[in-house]
């Protein structure tokens, strides 16, 4: 047992800060509630779902590792510093600032945290603890470990949960270690384990990279989420059941320890490691488990984080009964819906809110039914630019024009919208842009998307309410996610969509009859929105000319080289180089880092420029190395893989100027830059 006495801690926000959180509300309910009443202007996210900060004190970092909400109302926040935060009031109820007393310390980066029978259990990085409070002071007195995880001493070898089913049995999963690639150095790493009450643990199912996220749903079913890496083309949603395989190797070191439920081997996997599609794999590999939902990267986001489902029965939308999947790097919350197909789990995942401070690490719900977003960015950088943050998503009453589902049928799909759409924008194809693509299994770090093709549109079947239209394709794609966009489609009160694209992973085609169509059904000509589909399934030409990768052969040698690395935290290892005017350049770009990065270097106050339209590139950007086709971006190098180097060869340019050069990856190019000054 260990015991810690810790010294209360109240923390009260400064009265200066909370006037000026408080005029800043006023000013924005003002602007909310005009825009509402006048109807004008274009439709945005924060019309229908708000943020609203829970202001932390300049002395508390709250990197947000786990959120649990107390049924009393207080919110208890783990951080991975190691400490338990008690927030009372952080609703802000009447207008009153919140109260935070430090309830525990003294552990390990706490990544996850739960409430049960009275107590805390947390998942610090190298145990299961519960943290308990005996003599009912408010502090913690206890600290008991429920069970130990081996470690090798990695950074990369964090701990997530616990999460508990409906019998109370308690769930756990551990990341694997990185060494230049994914690894599993310490027992059990890479697996989603079950924890008895006497301590041991049982392993479930391996395969997991960077299991940040998982849940327990309504039914029972554990789902988790993963991040692009090694073996993982994209970020994916994962139902996890006995024996499952999920793709990543690493964590196959321990098949053949007592209790393990799986005896694949690494031997078996990397027989398909040969850049095939994860589907194609499964045919081979019968343990593996393809995901529920693929979330295209930098499409949707780039490092899925939380799930969790909506059981508010309305009190937060039109959404009940659906998921939202938090994302780190994009500091956003999007949208997953769910329906089985052929006894497994497929479904959709759509845009749903951008904005947040930080990168989302953790969701949850609050007692009025509010979303509570804990998050942290260090190590890990995001578009959000705070350090760390907690905020509160409140539904604002009014239901925006969205997708709400999606469903697959035998020849296509059904569309529900949240709701009546205007019947004359439903029956016309030129709306319609549908595409399916895919990516490469194997074992390098992520993966470009592959076989991209136009999907044809053949008939569109409108209900009477307009509520739900069923378009009706040439084919369907099995294992393949398939890209809807409705570009033109219109409420019936004249609203548009508020977000106009999903994608759809069809892991199996529903059997059942395929729609007879009428003569007004019919699609009997190739639309202008086809045509971009099938633009987009070309494959682009690189942009050769501003990557030159061969030292010119007149050149004898270079002027200056310029050596660039990264840092942890989306950095480059230089903020600034000096050249002179028309010299030869030779730029050495090593990217020594754990995820893929590029390098581009842009016209004088450009960088912002390039970084969006980089955003804009579709199902194109990992073909064209995330560098858009523009005149703003003057040299770049390829889209590197973790550890490994190129060299391109540029002639500075003549006129004087500070040059920025950024990561255009889409989610790095805030925050990941540096100048090239030429004088």
């Amino acid at each position: 047992m260990k015991k810690f006495q810790i010294n209360i801690e109240k923390v009260r926000i400064k009265s200066s800060t909370i006037i000026t959180a408080v005029l800043f509300a006023v000013v924005q309910f003002f602007v909310y509630t005009d825009t509402l009443a006048q109807g004008a202007g274009p439709q945005v996210e924060s019309d229908y779902y708000i943020l609203k900060t829970v202001i932390v004190p300049e002395n508390i970092p709250l990197e947000v590792g786990g959120i649990a909400v107390i049924p009393d109302g207080r919110v208890a926040v783990a951080t991975r510093h190691g400490e338990i935060w008690m927030i009372e009031n952080a609703y802000g109820e009447n207008n009153s600032s919140p109260i935070y007393t430090r309830f525990a310390s003294g552990m390990h980066e706490v990544l996850g945290l739960a409430y049960r029978d009275g107590a805390f259990i947390c998942a610090q990085r190298g145990e299961l603890t519960k943290v308990s409070d005996t003599d009912g002071d408010g502090l913690a007195d206890r600290y008991e470990p429920l069970t130990i995880f081996e470690l090798s001493g990695n950074y990369h070898e964090y701990a997530y949960g616990p999460i508990f089913n409906s019998k109370g049995e308690m769930f756990v999963t551990l990341n694997v270690a990185w060494i230049d690639y994914g690894e599993s150095l310490s027992k059990w790493h890479g697996w989603l384990m079950k924890v008895k009450p006497d301590g041991s643990m049982e392993p479930v199912a391996t395969g997991l990279r960077s299991p940040a996220g998982i849940m327990v749903n309504s039914n029972d079913d554990i789902f988790y989420g993963e991040n692009q890496g090694d073996w993982v083309g994209s970020g994916r949603v994962t139902h996890l059941e006995r024996g499952d395989f999920a793709g990543n190797a690493a964590g196959l070191n321990w098949s053949k320890e007592p209790g393990s439920p799986i005896t694949l081997t690494k031997a078996d996997v990397a027989k398909v490691d040969d850049g095939r599609p994860m589907h194609e794999a499964a045919k081979v590999i019968k343990e593996m488990k393809l995901p529920m939902v693929w979330f295209p990267h930098t499409l949707m986001g780039i490092s899925t984080s939380d799930i969790i489902e909506d059981q508010t029965g309305g009190a937060f939308g039109p959404f009940t009964g659906q998921y939202f999947v938090g994302d780190q790097g994009h500091s956003k919350v999007m949208r997953m819906t769910l329906e089985k197909v052929n006894g497994k789990y497929q479904g959709a995942c759509y845009p749903f809110r951008e904005g947040f401070s930080s990168g989302i690490l953790r969701m949850r719900w609050g007692v009025d039914n509010s979303m509570f977003v804990g998050m942290t960015s260090r190590g890990w950088a995001s578009t959000g630019r705070g350090d760390f943050g907690l905020q509160r998503l409140v539904w604002s009453g009014k239901t925006p024009f969205e997708m709400k589902n999606i469903s697959a049928r035998p020849d296509g799909f059904e569309i529900e919208f949240t709701v009546p759409a205007d019947v004359k924008s439903l029956k016309d194809a030129m709306n319609y842009e549908l595409n399916s693509f895919t990516y490469k299994y194997h074992h390098f770090y992520g993966s470009p998307i592959i076989n991209t093709a136009a999907r044809i549109l053949k008939g569109i079947i409108v209900s009477e309410n307009g509520k739900k239209v069923r378009i009706v394709l040439d084919s369907l794609k099995e294992g393949y996610i398939h890209e809807i966009k409705l570009g033109g489609i219109k409420a019936s009160d004249g609203r548009n969509l508020l977000h106009n694209f999903a994608y759809y992973t069809m892991n199996n085609i529903p059997a059942g009859d395929k729609a007879v169509l009428k003569s007004d059904e019919v699609v009997t000509k190739h639309t202008h929105a086809m045509a971009a589909g099938a633009a987009t399934a070309a494959k682009p030409k690189a942009n050769t000319a501003k990557r030159v990768t061969r030292m010119p052969a007149d050149w004898g040698q270079p002027d200056q080289v310029l050596r660039l690395g990264t840092r942890p935290g989306l950095k480059f290892d230089r903020a600034q180089f000096e050249v002179k005017p028309g010299s030869k350049i030779r730029l050495v770009f090593n990217n020594n880092d754990d995820m893929q990065h590029n390098v581009v270097i842009t016209a004088p106050g450009a960088a912002d420029d390039v970084g969006n339209a980089a955003l804009k590139l579709g199902l194109k950007g990992s073909e064209l190395n995330y560098v858009p086709q523009i005149s703003k971006v003057l040299f770049h190098t390829a889209l590197l893989q973790p550890n490994s180097t190129e060299s391109i060869y540029f002639i500075a340019p003549d006129k004087p100027g500070t040059y920025p050069f950024i990561c255009s990856y889409p989610g790095h190019a805030s925050v990941m830059r540096g100048v090239i000054i030429v004088k």
